[in-house]
């Protein structure tokens, strides 16, 4: 039971001085992606920007920015060109990416703990989320070397800390529209 215990906070210190590593040599997000993210005050906008960051990298991981040309393209003179990077880069970005989301909902949450657009926004990533390790989960089979397997792990972290906080809302209300007379 004990070495169980220190088995996962031995790996948990890893992971954290793995991210802390990554995070001193790279930025996970672009100079102009960090503007998008200030500009965007409110909590849903602004974690459309971190899905959109994230998606980002994910085209790049898939190689899919061929046949997404039309939108690169329209979306490069405000989001910039693509991030570039290893995979695990890539992959560690993004796992940055949703810990930072994470930490934009927990501190709308402290201050104020009604606001509706935390379920709002939580559930916009817990969506993002499903499509993202849907498309990772077989890449992160194919990991071989350390820093990509510490990286699909980072990710998976926070993936299921997004899942599981989304479980715990309540059922989203449906507004009704308003009869006009």
């Amino acid at each position: 039971m004990i070495t169980r215990i220190l088995l996962t906070i031995t790996l948990a210190l890893c992971a954290g001085l793995f991210s802390q590593a990554l995070a001193q040599h790279r930025d996970h997000l672009t100079a102009q992606e960090v503007d998008l993210v200030k500009e965007a005050q409110v909590l849903d906008k602004r974690v459309e920007v971190f899905i959109k960051a994230a998606d980002r990298r994910l085209m790049v991981i898939n190689n899919s920015a061929g046949a997404n040309a039309k939108q690169l393209k329209k979306d490069s003179e405000r989001w910039g060109e693509l991030p570039a990077g290893s995979r695990a880069e890539l992959v560690a970005d993004i796992a940055r990416i949703l810990d930072e989301a994470i930490t934009n909902i927990d501190d709308v949450s402290a201050r104020d703990e009604r606001n509706p657009l935390i379920g709002k926004s939580l559930r916009k990533l817990a969506a993002a989320v499903n499509t993202i390790m849907g498309q990772l989960k077989p890449l992160s089979a194919e990991a071989k070397s350390d820093a990509e397997i510490a990286s699909f792990e980072l990710l998976n972290e926070d993936a299921q800390s997004i899942l599981e906080a989304a479980t715990r809302l309540p059922p989203e209300v449906e507004k009704k529209a308003k009869k006009n007379k």
